[in-house]
């Protein structure tokens, strides 16, 4: 008898050891962001920061990538549990859009949340002589790193102002910390930055060189044809020497995972983002446009289950 209950103590011990290493079973969140010069990489930052400390057990990471477009494949690829993306180019992944980077439809993909609005911007140097749009013909410009979202855009916009990339005089497909660094440098005229108003990169330039902001009129962006574009405007003093509002296209980020997250692991980050606002606030100021009640609108995949069980809790869905 005394063997037995032995046995039986053993086990039950085994029984506890098993279930606690269970329950402390590591969870791996990889944020995928963008370049350290854009606003996808301090949000990021600041995402994990929030999945370290409010989720148990998280091992919490954000990584630098090409933003848009490679975070999607990422995704699919099950090499990351959250990216930032552009509106249209999670919509191209899901359709499988190969001009615009995208094999096969990414089916894996799944929404998370809505969060700021991107404006295109479109910044010359005083001394080009660029004024408007056409003004870029056979001018020097950066359009992004090639197939990221910035570079959709950029296809996107010029193409309905009647533009091409063989109408420009250079075309470079850099991060946004790069173009700058050439522009000062009187290597590039222009950059075209799709990102979150005040985006570092702008300020560091405005502050360097005398610049103009280009606009992008409301005409050329209903040319664009696609719903995700809308009209916006990047207000006066957004930048220095900008001194009027300029108008622009806008076009919304989302938060993006992947059926292969967990129901839970997905709840419990989608929870904790909107319980802790504040750190994303504190982060860039253009995540002060970041509201839960926004939070569905517009995603171009299906929501993870595990978000949509936060949405029914919080009353956004029924």
């Amino acid at each position: 008898m005394r063997f037995i209950r032995k046995i039986g103590l053993v086990i039950g011990l085994a029984t506890v050891v098993v279930a606690t290493s269970v329950g402390a079973q590591q969870q791996f969140v990889n944020v995928l962001t963008g370049g350290q010069s854009g606003v996808y990489y301090p949000l990021g930052v600041a995402v994990s920061q929030i999945y370290a400390k409010a989720i148990p057990n998280a091992r919490s990471t954000a990584q630098v990538t090409k933003a848009s477009a490679e975070n999607l494949n990422l995704l699919q690829a099950g090499r990351g549990e959250l990216g930032f993306s552009l509106g249209d180019a999670v919509s191209d992944a899901w359709k499988g859009d190969a001009e615009a980077g995208f094999k096969t439809k990414l089916d894996k993909l799944r929404g998370l949340s809505a969060t700021y609005n991107n404006y295109i911007q479109i910044v010359a140097n005083a001394d080009s002589g660029i004024k408007t749009l056409a003004d870029l013909k056979g001018k020097r410009i950066s359009v992004g790193a090639a197939k990221s979202g910035t570079e959709l855009n950029a296809r996107a916009i010029l193409k309905a102002a009647g533009l091409t990339y063989a109408d420009l005089g250079k075309v470079e497909y850099l991060p946004f910390g790069e173009s700058v660094e050439l522009m000062k440098n009187r290597q590039l005229d222009a950059t075209l930055q799709s990102a979150g108003l005040g985006v570092a990169s702008i300020r560091d330039l405005a502050t360097a060189i005398k610049i103009e902001v280009i606009a992008v009129p409301a005409d050329v962006v209903a040319k664009v044809g696609d719903a995700a574009y809308q009209p916006a405007v990047i207000p006066a003093n957004t930048y220095t020497g900008q001194t009027a509002d300029v108008a622009t296209a806008a076009i919304p980020n989302f938060l993006i995972t992947h059926a292969g997250v967990s129901d839970d692991l997905a709840y419990q980050m989608t929870k904790s983002l909107y319980d802790n606002l504040d750190t994303l606030y504190a982060a860039h100021n253009a995540a002060k446009a970041i509201k839960r009640d926004n939070a569905i609108k517009g995603m171009p995949v299906p929501l993870h289950p595990g978000a949509e069980r936060y949405y029914k809790e919080v009353g956004l869905i029924k």
